[in-house]
C-alpha cells in the first residue's frame, strides 16, 4: 500500500512558506490507516515498550490506537496548562522563540520504557523535548516513531542515540 498517496500537500500553512503535510485522507481511509498502525506496530513492538507517549495533538492520533493495539501504556505531552493535576514541564527553544511542554508528574513508574510517537519528525526540536521531560520524570525512551519523516530537515540529528522508526521520508 502507498501511504504517500494518503498525505495531502497543503501550501502556506500555518504561514507563508510552509509545506504542511496533512494526515487526515489517511484517517479517513480505514485501510490504510490500519495498514499504517500494523506497520508502526511492528516497527516499536522489538523495543518493548510499557508506555507509549503521543505529542500533542497529532501524536495522540497515533499514540492511542498503538498502545491499544501494544497492549502499552498511554500517556499525553501536552502544551502548558493543559493537563488537570501535578506538571513536569519543560521549556525548548524553537526555531525562534520558545515553547513549553508537560507531563503529569506521576505519569511514568521509574524505569518504565517508553516510545514518543507524533505524525511528523521534521527539525526534531519537539521531539528531543519530550525525551528529556520523559527522562526527567522517570521513564527510559527507547524509541520515537512517526508516520512521515522530512529528511531535508536532519531531525534525527536532533535526537541523538535514541532509535527512530518512520513509515514515510519525504525531502
Amino acid at each position: 500500500m502507498n501511504l504517500r498517496d494518503c498525505i495531502r500537500e497543503i501550501p502556506d500553512f500555518p504561514k507563508p512558506g510552509i509545506l504542511f503535510y496533512d494526515i487526515a485522507p489517511l484517517l479517513q481511509a480505514p485501510a490504510a490507516w490500519d495498514y499504517a498502525l500494523d506497520a508502526l506496530a511492528e516497527a516499536v513492538a522489538p523495543l518493548k515498550p510499557d508506555v507509549l507517549a503521543g505529542v500533542e495533538s497529532r501524536g495522540f492520533l497515533v499514540a492511542a490506537p498503538l498502545a491499544l493495539k501494544l497492549q502499552t501504556g498511554f500517556i499525553m505531552v501536552r502544551k502548558k496548562g493543559k493537563l488537570p493535576g501535578t506538571t513536569v514541564r519543560h521549556e525548548y527553544f524553537l526555531e525562534y522563540g520558545t515553547d513549553i511542554i508537560e507531563v503529569q508528574a506521576d505519569v511514568i513508574e521509574p524505569g518504565q520504557r517508553v516510545v514518543v510517537l507524533d505524525d511528523l519528525l521534521a527539525t526534531g526540536g519537539t521531539a528531543a523535548a519530550s525525551i528529556t521531560l520523559l527522562e526527567r520524570v522517570g521513564g527510559k525512551v527507547v524509541g520515537c516513531a512517526f508516520l512521515i519523516e522530512l529528511g531535508g530537515l536532519n531531525g534525527r540529528e536532533a535526537l541523538g542515540d535514541v532509535p527512530v522508526s518512520s513509515l514515510l521520508s519525504l525531502d
